[in-house]
Parts: C-alpha cells; sequence; structure tokens
C-alpha cells in the first residue's frame, strides 16, 4: 500500500503559462511540500481527441490521463471559466473518467477534488464553480470545502517582474491543503 499521497492536478488552457495552469502548480507545490507525490497534467498533456463512449480506442495523452486518475488518491482541477462554465477542454478530460466506471473505485470516488476556477471578472466565477462541483458530485468526488476563485484580469500570479497576490498563492494552497488532509484520512480508513 502507497503511504505517501499521489496528488493529480489537471486543467489549463492550449496557452503555456495560463492563470490556470500558474494555479494549478501553485496547488500541486504546496501538496509537494505536504509530502506528497503529485503530477500535472496542463493544457499540453490533456487529450485533444474528443471523449467517445462509442470508441474504446484511446490516445496516449488519454491513457495517461486515466492511469493518472485511476492512481490519484486526490486531483486538484484549475480552469477557466468560459462563458459562465468550465473549458471545452477540461470537460472533456473530465469526461474521460468513464473509463473507470468498471473499476473497484468507480470514478473519482473516494478522492478529494479541490476545485479552482480562473475568470477575467467575477461574473463567472460563482457558477463555473459550481458548475465543477455538480460535476465533481457526478462523477463521486469530494469537492473540498474551499473552492479558489481568481481574477485572471488582474494577473494574480504577477506580470513579468512582478511578484503573485499572496491572497492568490494562499486560496491555491487552502485548496492543496484540503485535498491532502482527505487523502490522508482515506488512507489511514483503508
Amino acid at each position: 500500500m502507497r503511504t505517501v499521497p499521489f496528488i493529480v492536478g489537471l486543467g489549463g488552457t492550449t496557452r503555456p503559462g495560463s492563470t490556470s495552469e500558474r494555479a494549478l502548480q501553485v496547488a500541486l507545490a504546496r501538496a509537494a511540500a505536504l509530502g506528497c507525490d503529485t503530477l500535472l497534467l496542463g493544457g499540453a498533456q490533456l487529450p485533444a481527441d474528443i471523449f467517445d463512449p462509442t470508441r474504446s480506442e484511446r490516445s496516449d495523452a488519454a491513457r495517461a490521463l486515466v492511469d493518472a486518475l485511476r492512481r490519484a488518491d486526490g486531483v486538484i482541477v484549475a480552469t477557466p471559466a468560459y462563458h459562465g462554465g468550465i473549458s471545452g477542454l477540461v470537460k472533456n478530460a473530465l469526461d474521460f473518467t468513464e473509463d473507470l466506471r468498471g473499476d473497484a473505485r468507480v470514478y473519482l470516488a473516494g478522492r478529494a477534488v479541490g476545485c479552482i476556477v480562473c475568470a477575467d471578472g467575477a461574473q463567472a466565477m460563482g457558477s463555473t464553480l459550481a458548475s465543477l462541483r455538480a460535476i465533481v458530485h457526478a462523477l463521486r468526488g469530494w469537492p473540498t470545502p474551499f473552492g479558489a476563485t481568481l481574477n485572471a484580469a488582474a494577473k494574480p500570479f504577477g506580470a513579468p517582474g512582478q511578484a503573485a497576490d499572496p491572497a492568490a498563492v494562499q486560496a491555491c494552497e487552502l485548496v492543496a491543503d484540503d485535498v491532502v488532509q482527505f487523502a490522508r484520512w482515506q488512507q489511514l480508513a483503508r
């Protein structure tokens, strides 16, 4: 039995260094500092192929994603808010959890899922966070009590040469704290 929790972070955008990818990096750095093994599956590592439940063939990226989620003790999802909801890239990645439906731990059962939402303004943050939490519930995951919402327009991780906003860093770290704590509780329960 693994004693070091394995935390998978997925999200970001197709743009390297996006606010959501940087938020995910901060959260996973916190999980690593708390003694966890981590894996970041950012925009470039997420499946580009559309999830199709009628096909059993999977791309290398889709297989890697499903394998990582299968082994995960906790998950952190960071998504941009597009038109009041999560991005298609992130939703498509989460759709591949359907490949876990026959596992002993079906979908994301028994795992905490930290939710981070980045938007270019406050209007879409709440609806996107609620949507992401609803998806996590549908996948039998446990959304963490704290969900981070970040205003990407305010450059929370700083423009070149500027420091990150301490409140943004703290929010991402709180998400990681919740995921790690739950993962450890689940390990003790097994």
